[in-house]
């Protein structure tokens, strides 16, 4: 029988925490599906409007040289602004946790640092700095903005890095450890991003992590970028007649003399471009290096037909 009180209304028990818990799921399913419907029409609505991206109005803030923000539309900006030499327009986060946080990249194009906040960027500033077609390299140089033509709301991305070739045009370029990081906004930012680009004749770019042996070959020669590696005068000559058909990196190298002061000589040649290998290979004393690279005669192909590594076979 159960507990009644003076008034015969049986006494309120205080619900349990368990109970609890449940209302409130209950109650908030509905906000969670009005959530879920708004992504789904803000998705349609992006979709739909894809052919507004193209012709989407962008403007880019910068900070000038007097250290104020300066903020111009992006067509105008393109023409105007050394991209190559601003100031971070944002600094790199530093992350509780992370095992990894911002540093400085000395560029062997420019003589001077670049910012990178990640090992992912730090690889990518390295293949972009090995490449003889880049003469400029920034980190974080500009925030591009624009209103979402689906959401209608003002939207903002800061690529992590700018690369400017010999022709003039621009690379932005963003470093991600995975092709799904970032997640939707990043997604987003890439299609007004590679719109914006191609109008002006530049590109907009998500790196791809080169592969392990990539990237180690391309640590270890970045160690021998500084100038003074090149060796004494004559040098590169040498290194170019010993190297003048492919053959082993240590019997090239041999041939022009002690290989203690040789060797920096010829990694520094490989980085620079002097001399090519296939870094796609471990990087060893019996790889095939040639000297052709400057010359253009195919230097992959002519590698690739010596017949591989002659002690492996």
């Amino acid at each position: 029988m159960g507990v009644v009180g003076r008034s015969g209304i049986p006494p309120r028990i205080a619900p349990s925490s368990e109970s609890r818990q449940i209302r409130l799921l209950l109650a908030a399913v509905p906000t969670w599906v009005a959530q879920v419907k708004r992504r789904e029409d803000a998705g349609s609505a992006w979709s739909s409007a894809g052919g507004q991206v193209r012709g989407l109005p962008v403007e880019v803030a910068f900070t000038g040289l007097s250290g104020q923000v300066t903020q111009l539309p992006w067509d105008q900006a393109v023409g105007s602004v050394r991209f190559e030499g601003l100031a971070p327009v944002s600094a790199f986060p530093v992350l509780p946790g992370r095992r990894w946080g911002p540093g400085w990249w000395w560029s062997a194009t420019t003589g001077r640092y670049v910012m990178h906040g990640s090992a992912t960027m730090r690889t990518q500033l390295m293949a972009l700095d090995r490449d003889p077609e880049v003469t400029g390299l920034s980190d974080r140089p500009v925030r591009l903005i624009w209103r979402d033509p689906a959401e209608g709301r003002v939207r903002g991305w800061v690529p992590q890095l700018f690369a400017r070739y010999t022709d003039g045009t621009g690379l932005l370029a963003d470093c991600p450890s995975s092709p799904s990081a970032g997640g939707d906004k990043a997604q987003r930012a890439r299609v007004v991003l590679e719109a914006a680009c191609a109008r002006v004749g530049w590109s907009y770019r998500r790196l791809e992590p080169p592969g392990a042996v990539m990237a180690a070959n391309l640590r270890w020669l970045a160690g021998y970028r500084h100038p003074r590696n090149q060796g004494p005068p004559g040098l590169r000559a040498a290194l170019a007649e010993a190297f003048a058909v492919p053959r082993p990196l240590a019997d090239g190298a041999a041939s022009v003399g002690d290989p203690l002061q040789v060797l920096p000589g010829v990694y520094h040649a490989l980085w620079s471009g002097c001399l090519a290998t296939r870094l796609d290979e471990p990087l060893h004393d019996r790889a095939l290096i040639c000297a052709d690279a400057e010359r253009g005669e195919g230097v992959e192909e002519q590698l690739s037909n010596v017949g591989g590594d002659p002690e492996r076979g």
